[in-house]
Parts: C-alpha cells; structure tokens; sequence
C-alpha cells in the first residue's frame, strides 16, 4: 500500500514539474517560440496546462497527507519522564562521592569501569622535603 503510494506520489510530482516548464512565463520560458508556428500560442492551451498543474498540485498535497498520515500511524506517544521498559538504568552517584570510573559512553554500553590505579604505597619513615 505504502509502495503504491509512494509510485504515485512520485508520478504527479514528474507530470507537475513537465506541466510547470511548458506553462509560458511573463518572460517567455519555454512557451516562447517563433511567431504563429510556436508551441503554446492559444490561450486554450495555458488554460488546460494551468487547470492540469492545479488538480497536480490538489493530488500532491494529498498523497503527501496520506503518506505523513501512514508513517504516523504505528508511532505510539511515549513520555521522556519515564524509561522504556528493557533499557539499561544508569545510576547517578550520591552527592559528596566520586563517581565510578569510565566515562559516560563505557557506562552505558555495559562495558566494566577500567581498574582504579593502586594508591602508592605509604612510607615507612617520615620523609623530609629536600631543599634544592
């Protein structure tokens, strides 16, 4: 149905854009020709191509209705206050405490936070600044 649609859509759009280059300007266009031998030289003609390009230009804007319509129709309203059911939770650290290692990406493509660096082992005995 949608296909049909679409075909459709697209034939009108090709016969409007024909109908719209042979339609004769204010200056000319292509409707302009040599004397009485030229190819849009009756005002019966523009008549027909104007009444053509308008019932064109109604079936375009139909079918583009009918194809926004369709592609809205299997679309559910869904709130950005609430979490779709299946996807990943992250969880914010508590105030006052570090957050995890990783960065943002790693966290929410379930990867493991890289291992926290050891801290340096304390020394013995008292250290004293060396003067330089």
């Amino acid at each position: 149905m949608l296909t049909v649609i679409i075909v459709i859509h697209l034939m009108i759009v090709a016969a409007m854009i024909g109908l719209v280059l042979l339609q004769k300007s204010e200056g000319g266009g292509l409707g302009m020709g040599g004397g009485g031998g030229g190819f849009l030289t009756s005002r019966g003609t523009s008549n027909v191509l104007t009444r053509t390009t308008a019932i064109l230009a109604a079936g375009f804007f139909a079918t583009s209705l009918l194809l926004s319509i369709i592609a809205g129709w299997e679309r559910k309203p869904r709130s950005i206050l609430q979490p779709t059911p299946g996807a990943p939770t992250t969880q914010v650290p508590a105030p006052g405490t570090e957050p995890s290692p990783g960065g943002l990406l790693d966290r929410l493509q379930g990867n493991p936070p890289p291992a926290a660096p050891a801290a340096p082992a304390a020394p013995s005995e008292p250290q004293v600044p060396r003067s330089q």
